[in-house]
């Protein structure tokens, strides 16, 4: 058995995100304001530490992003003078609908798509400037350590071993080796964004599922450098209907980020497909190129130069999607916990109003002996219950289930939630769903046994990019000698069953060509993974209809380099 070393600590936060950067600076301040006026013998000291698999903070941040400033107003009232990283102010909102040719914009803009306002940000490097006031406030921050797995004592929470470095592809142990330590903590705050592995190992030990299975989307993105006047700072387009079809859910976007250091304008693109779609042969990439080269997108970007690209999967299922949030030892908080708000698009306000009452409960905890059972950290789901956020979840709690009956009906449903305070057809308070990945439907059902030819974009490297080109923009890189981190648990699932039938849909749905079907000698088809490519999306954990595919943290510091994401 491996001897590992172990350290103490107060509290482990995981993932150097919103969530976890926020739970970190708000405790931080309660602290220091508990500590001026508290007695010498009631000071606090707490060891607060926290990890991140990036190499950096903000390597793997990415979001669309206009932000909704609320949360961070609360957080660091003067934020806005203290040098945070703001691309650009809102100056203009527009929505369009979209048809195959053309289209129309909306002769208004739907409420919950108004950003008057907010801003324009790139969360890479507002999650840098973060990352430097957390640690202004004594905060520990470890990039590039990996959490691997929580260290329980039956359903307690006692800390998080470290994922071990120096092992080759066969899991043998290198010159380089070193165990994975174990940081024990009073609690361990869980901060891994969207489908985090020790989250979801979590959620389904302890049986800690919402009402309804939680339900993705992922969303791909470029950054581009465009002549001046193009996409002007704080403009913000959203979209509709083309190129997907009416059964699936997903949109784009277009926001200008502000000036490059030549004047030329900065433009985020991109698009968010539903991770439960029917088409057993939808790639959501693809569908993003396409969406580049619509007559009313493509004029945002033309001419200009792509820089950068990334991808992420989103929590869109709702306040009845999220799971129990707390638990002896623990807690969960931003993209982890399902904190977005998929009918206005935003999630950074809520992942830090998260982190933002977590901190309030562990000041309490440790004011109260440092003790984290259940019925401590119940207060965390106490507080966001009378809190805003949950009532803006609470508007939203339907939104993304009314789409599996279609875009008219989904569209029809979302503005009964307007009106009706979040309430489905029929006054429903609760709409139910399946997990996404239920909805794939086999290429016989779906495309009539026919698996359909792989599809071809008309300007490649001009508006359109292949995946391998988009992922050496990401800056992605791992080392290429170690256990692969994409655990597929039968090969012969995939080369047989899944191949007949649904066609391997993970060679389409994965934004970075990490799925690959290669004829071996005997000319028989067999599953090669990439990855060295993967960007940490975890579309594939998702969207597998077998669930054949668990995603783990690869060695620390591996995984993209996002800038301007």
């Amino acid at each position: 058995m491996t001897e590992r070393d172990s350290m103490e600590f107060d509290v482990v936060i995981v993932g150097g995100g919103p969530a976890g950067l926020a739970t970190a600076i708000h405790l931080q301040d309660l602290i220091e304001q508990h500590n001026a006026t508290a007695a010498a013998a009631d000071q606090l000291e707490p060891e607060v530490v926290l990890i991140e698999k990036a190499k950096e903070i903000g390597a793997h941040s990415i979001s669309g992003a206009v932000m909704d400033p609320k949360a961070m107003d609360q957080l660091m009232p003067d934020w806005r003078d203290s040098g945070a990283p703001v691309e650009s102010a809102v100056t203009s909102d527009a929505t369009l609908y979209l048809t195959a040719k053309s289209g129309f914009k909306l002769p208004f803009t739907p409420g919950p798509l108004r950003n008057h306002g907010k801003a324009v940000v790139s969360l890479n490097r507002l999650i840098r400037w973060m990352g430097e006031r957390a640690e202004d406030r004594g905060v520990q921050i470890f990039p590039g350590f990996p959490g691997a797995a929580l260290v329980r004592d039956g359903n307690t929470v006692t800390g998080v071993q470290l994922a071990d470095a120096g092992l080759d592809k066969d899991g043998r142990e290198k010159a380089t080796f070193e165990p994975g330590a174990i940081l024990e903590g009073k609690v361990v705050v869980l901060c891994e964004g969207s489908r985090g592995s020790m989250t979801k190992q979590l959620v389904e030990d302890l049986a800690l599922e919402g009402d309804n299975p939680q339900v993705y989307a992922v969303g791909v993105k470029e950054v581009w450098e465009v002549p001046s006047g193009q996409c002007p700072p704080g403009t913000v387009v959203h979209s509709m209907g083309y190129p997907l079809k009416s059964d699936t859910f997903g949109g784009g976007w277009v926001y200008g980020m502000g000036r490059s250091s030549d004047g030329k304008d900065m433009v985020s693109i991109g698009f968010v497909t539903g991770l439960d779609y029917k088409d057993p042969s939808l790639d959501p990439h693809y569908e993003f190129q396409r969406y580049k080269l619509h007559p009313k997108i493509r004029r945002y970007i033309e001419g200009g130069k792509m820089l950068h690209y990334g991808a992420k999967s989103l929590p869109e299922g709702g306040l009845y999607s999220m799971p129990k949030l707390y638990g002896d030892g623990f807690m969960i908080c931003g993209d982890a916990g399902g904190f977005l708000n998929s009918m206005r698009l935003k999630g950074i306000h809520l992942a830090i109003r998260s982190g933002m009452l977590a901190a309030e409960t562990i000041l309490e905890g440790l004011k109260n002996g440092g003790v984290f059972d259940q019925a401590q950290t119940r207060k965390y789901d106490e507080r966001f219950r009378i809190d805003w956020s949950h009532t803006e979840l609470r508007s939203a709690r339907n939104f993304h289930q009314g789409f599996h009956g279609g875009r008219i009906a989904g569209l029809l449903g979302a503005a009964f939630n307007v009106l009706f305070g979040g309430k489905g057809f029929l006054f429903k308070d609760k709409l139910k769903t399946q997990a996404g990945h239920e909805y794939m439907q086999p290429l016989a059902q779906y495309h009539g046994g026919t698996k359909p030819s792989p599809p071809k974009l008309a300007e490649d490297g001009v508006l359109t990019f292949d995946k391998l080109t988009d992922v050496y923009n990401s800056g992605t890189e791992h080392e290429e000698d170690q256990p692969c981190h994409l655990v597929v648990e039968n090969l012969d699932l995939c080369h047989d069953r899944c191949a007949k039938e649904y066609g391997n849909p993970c060679q389409h749905f994965c934004p970075a060509a990490v799925y690959e079907m290669e004829p071996n000698a005997a000319g028989e088809e067999r599953l090669k993974i990439n990855a060295s490519n993967c960007v940490h999306c975890k579309t594939c954990d998702i969207m597998d209809p077998y669930k054949n595919i668990n995603w783990v943290t690869p060695e620390g510091g591996g995984g993209p380099s996002y800038q301007l994401l």
